[in-house]
C-alpha cells in the first residue's frame, strides 16, 4: 500500500475502514439510554467538566440529546465486514462537505483544552469513527489539522488496527516521528524514516489465547476466528479476512489457532446481532483476556491489562511529558480506558453513552470533524 496519495486536494481522503466500534468488557453499558446528566460522571456534551462553564439551560440539553439521537442513525451503518480484501486501501480523494459544528460546543471544547496548546502536548487518536468516517474518509480539513498537529505536539495514533493498517494513517497524519498504538496496545511503533518500512516495533503485548479460544468457539461455533501473531502475520478459519488486519491472513485450522501466540485476536458472527453475540460471550466465560464487543457481533482480544491507556502511558513515561499534558479523541468502548487516562478526554458527538461519560467532553460527530475541532483549539 503506498503511503500518503491522500495529499492535499478538494474533499475528503480515504482509508478503507477496518472501524473499530468496540465495548469493554462486554455490552456497552447505557448504550442506547439517555445521555448522563449525573453530576458525578465524566461526560456528557452538555457538561464542562472542569471547563470552568455552567451547565446549559435543558433546552440546550434536549437539542445535545437530539444531535445524538441522529448521530445513531447515522452510526447503524457503521459496520463491520469480512470482505476478501486484506489490506487497507490508501487515501484517495472523494467529495463531501462536513456538517457545521454548533459555536458553543466549539467554546467549551476550547475551555476543556485550556492553555495545553501553548506547550507540546502528547495527543492520543483513535482512528475509525475519529479521524475518518464509516466510509473510511477523511476530510481535507481533518488531514491538515491532522499534519499540523503533528508537526507542533506528539501525536499517537492509537488504534485497533494492526500495524499494515495502521501505517497509512500515520503517513497520512504526517507523523514522522514519535509513536503509534497498534492492536488496542498490544504493539508500539517508533516512527523512525531511517528505519527499513519507516518504523521499528518497540513493544509488544502477547498472550495465550487458546483457553478463550475455546471457550468462544463452543459457544459461538459459527463464527469466524482470527489471530494477529507477535510478528504482525494474520491467521483466520475458513475465508474470515478484514480490512483492520492490514494484511491477508493465511486460512488455518482452529485447532491451530489455539496453539499460537497472539498479539490480537477477532472473533466474528456476522449472522448475529451484537446484542445476541454479547449474551453468548457472556455465557462463555472468558477469562484471563481483555477483550471489547462491538456494534456488531465483533470481538476484539488482548492480553491481560493491555489497553491503548497502558501503551499511551509507557510512551507519556518515555517522552516525560506531564500527566495533565495528555488529550486523547476516541469513539468506541476500547477508547474507555484511554479517555479516563488523560488529562482531557474528548468522546465523539457520535459516541454511545457509555463511552462518553468515560470522557470529559463530547467534541462534534466525526461529520462535524469533531477531532479537527479538537487539534485547532490546541493551536493546530
Amino acid at each position: 500500500m503506498s503511503p500518503d496519495e491522500g495529499a492535499e486536494g478538494t474533499g475528503e481522503h480515504r482509508a478503507d475502514e477496518g472501524a473499530e466500534v468496540t465495548s469493554t468488557h462486554g455490552a456497552p453499558e447505557g448504550a442506547g439510554s439517555n445521555p448522563t446528566d449525573d453530576a458525578g460522571g465524566r461526560a456528557d456534551d452538555t457538561s464542562t467538566q472542569g471547563a470552568g462553564k455552567g451547565v446549559p439551560a435543558p433546552d440546550d440539553k434536549r437539542v445535545g440529546r437530539l444531535r445524538r439521537s441522529l448521530a445513531r442513525l447515522r452510526w447503524a451503518s457503521f459496520t463491520r465486514a469480512s470482505r476478501g480484501q486484506g489490506t487497507v486501501g490508501a487515501m484517495t480523494a472523494a467529495t463531501a462537505t462536513p456538517t457545521d459544528l454548533d459555536p458553543a460546543l466549539r467554546d467549551r471544547i476550547r475551555a476543556a483544552v485550556g492553555d495545553r496548546g501553548e506547550r507540546e502536548v502528547l495527543i492520543g487518536l483513535d482512528v475509525d469513527g475519529t479521524l475518518v468516517d464509516h466510509h473510511g474518509m477523511m476530510t481535507e480539513r481533518m488531514h491538515r489539522t491532522l499534519q499540523r498537529a503533528a508537526e507542533k505536539h506528539h501525536v499517537v495514533i492509537a488504534t485497533g488496527r494492526s500495524i499494515g493498517a495502521t501505517l497509512p494513517i500515520v503517513r497520512a497524519a504526517g507523523v514522522t516521528r514519535g509513536f503509534a498504538v497498534c492492536s488496542n496496545g498490544g504493539v508500539t511503533l517508533l516512527i523512525d524514516a531511517e528505519a527499513r518500512d519507516g518504523f521499528r516495533v518497540v513493544d509488544v503485548q502477547s498472550f495465550q489465547p487458546g483457553a478463550a479460544l475455546a471457550a468462544l468457539r463452543e459457544v459461538a461455533p459459527r463464527a469466524g476466528f482470527a489471530l494477529e501473531a507477535p510478528d504482525g502475520s494474520f491467521f483466520s478459519t475458513g475465508e474470515f479476512q478484514d480490512n483492520s488486519f492490514g494484511v491477508r491472513a493465511t486460512p488455518t485450522p482452529f485447532d491451530e489457532l489455539t496453539q499460537m501466540e497472539a498479539v490480537r485476536v477477532v472473533v466474528h458472527d456476522p449472522a448475529l446481532s451484537a446484542e445476541e453475540f454479547t449474551e453468548i460471550v457472556r455465557s462463555a466465560g472468558v477469562h484471563g483476556v481483555e477483550y471489547a464487543i462491538g456494534t456488531t457481533a465483533w470481538l476484539d482480544m488482548a492480553a491481560p491489562g493491555v489497553s491503548k491507556a497502558t501503551a499511551l502511558e509507557a510512551i507519556r513515561e518515555r517522552l516525560d511529558i506531564p500527566e495533565g499534558d495528555t488529550v486523547t479523541v476516541g469513539d468506541g468502548f476500547n477508547d474507555v480506558e484511554m479517555l479516563r487516562w488523560a488529562g482531557v478526554g474528548f468522546a465523539m458527538g457520535q459516541a454511545l453513552d457509555g463511552v462518553a461519560e468515560a470522557a470529559d467532553l463530547r467534541t462534534g460527530t466525526v461529520w462535524e470533524d469533531g477531532t479537527a475541532e479538537v487539534l485547532e483549539a490546541l493551536g493546530a
